[in-house]
């Protein structure tokens, strides 16, 4: 049993992280908009979707890589830790989660292989008007036609309710369980157990994390321009 006294400010999540949050919701905001607007404001919309692709890459590889609470291995639950937690729930006995909780990392997975499709749809979508991705060239008619309806279509129906879904959940959060999971992600810290593993963030590993991301962007100019 904790006292209040003995509680103190622990990283974790690493700036890396924080970071990549804020750029993805800014970026998958600015393609939703980007595109409905569609005309002039689509190589505004083409570039967004590179650097939420670059982004995506980047947090697969920090997945591995990054501070404690950011690797998979510490937050995507197994199938027995998730059938408990959703128990737990259930029986309104919900238990504390240093990170991201069974839910919430399954809603991190759901978002980067949802954003990942539709980035690689928009690469071979062509609206027959005046944009065409840079893959359009380099496959078939047939999937041209799939990847162009599945992008403006069911992807993007997709995103937004994962979006909303995401919004919703913090919001419930932070109102009914008085639970901030918003200020943690911007300063990286919660108030916790002196014996909570810390994430690492050096300027060393920010560093290291900035070469990870310069590599994955050159990963995504060089699928740019395959054709």
């Amino acid at each position: 049993m904790h006292h209040a006294s003995s509680f103190q400010r622990i990283r974790i999540w690493d700036l890396p992280t924080r970071v990549f949050h804020i750029l993805l919701a800014l970026s998958v905001a600015g393609l939703v908009i980007s595109g409905e607007i569609g005309g002039d404001a689509m190589p505004i919309h083409f570039m967004l979707g590179y650097v939420v692709l670059t982004l995506v890459f980047f947090r697969l590889i920090w997945g591995v890589v990054g501070g404690h609470w950011s690797r998979f291995v510490h937050f995507v639950p197994t199938p027995s830790k998730l059938l408990f937690y959703v128990q737990a729930v259930r029986a309104k006995q919900t238990p504390h989660s240093v990170g991201h909780n069974p839910l919430g990392a399954l809603s991190v997975l759901a978002m980067l292989a949802v954003l990942f499709v539709q980035v690689l749809s928009g690469f071979m979508s062509d609206d027959e008007i005046s944009n065409t991705g840079p893959w359009t060239a380099l496959v078939s008619s047939e999937w041209v036609s799939r990847a162009t309806n599945y992008h403006s279509d069911i992807g993007k129906v997709l995103l937004i309710l994962l979006i909303v879904v995401h919004v919703g959940a913090v919001l419930y959060h932070k109102r009914i369980k008085q639970d901030d999971l918003i200020t943690p992600m911007l300063t990286g810290d919660k108030v916790l157990p002196p014996e909570t593993h810390h994430s690492r963030d050096t300027l060393t590993s920010r560093l290291f994390a900035l070469s990870v991301l310069v590599g994955c962007g050159y990963v995504v100019y060089r699928l740019v321009n395959l054709g």
